[in-house]
């Protein structure tokens, strides 16, 4: 099977494959078991940084770990360079698969101590984001994470005033929810099933409205009973 697939690979793809081999081995020998490592679960590009590797990973296969299941810092994004669209990975916390999971070229993941990153089932991101995990953030089933997004939990400084408020709250982001390009999305924010959050929205309350769409700065709910398609 990983021969057939090979095979189908273009030449570019193959020697992007080739390169990422040390990164693959020592990322996936170092997180997992021999057993599972021996797999290569995850493929890591050689345009990833692995810049601190003190976390640990939880990976959810239901006891078969299938090669290449996620994939870190791959993805062809006409307009980025792949060649200098540098992936980093900082993880101090835990970060979790539930399943097949793209983090495509770019994307810088970091996660603090106490912070629990969670990525559902097929969940893909397409370029150049940012996830910034002090606390929990969490993404449900199927979900599309367009490029340039920053999604943080954390405010990281305390801001003083006369009703203090802790600086940092769980992110929870559904199942099948799109985030266009160029969001923000901070602490304390749910966003619900089967939602659309628009291109260029601040995002930093809860919603509780199913197959919502939701934009603007600051962001609001401008219509309901909606759906979208990969």
């Amino acid at each position: 099977m990983l021969f057939k697939k090979i095979l189908q690979l273009s030449i570019r793809d193959v020697f992007r494959y080739f390169f990422s081999i040390p990164n693959t081995i020592y990322f996936n020998f170092h997180y997992f078991p021999f057993k599972i490592a021996i797999r290569l679960p995850v493929i890591v590009s050689s345009k990833t940084k692995l810049t601190n590797m003190g976390g640990r990973i939880i990976l959810n296969c239901d006891g078969s770990a299938k090669t290449g299941m996620v994939r870190i810092g791959f993805g062809n994004v006409g307009i980025f360079d792949y060649n200098f669209s540098r992936t980093i990975w900082e993880n101090n916390g835990c970060v979790v698969f539930l399943g097949g999971a793209n983090v495509c070229q770019g994307c810088k993941v970091s996660v603090g101590k106490s912070g629990v990153l969670t990525f559902g089932k097929n969940f893909t991101c397409t370029a150049e984001s940012q996830f910034v995990c002090v606390d929990k953030i969490t993404f449900g089933d199927d979900c599309l994470i367009s490029w340039e997004n920053l999604i943080m939990d954390t405010d990281w400084h305390q801001v003083l005033s006369s009703k203090n408020k802790a600086n940092h709250a769980p992110i929870n982001i559904g199942n099948h929810v799109w985030v266009g390009c160029r969001c923000t999305i901070l602490k304390g924010v749910d966003i619900p099933d089967n939602s659309i959050i628009a291109a260029g929205s601040i995002v930093t309350k809860r919603f509780l409205n199913t197959n919502s769409l939701i934009a603007g700065n600051d962001a609001r709910l401008v219509a309901m009973d909606i759906d979208w398609q990969p």
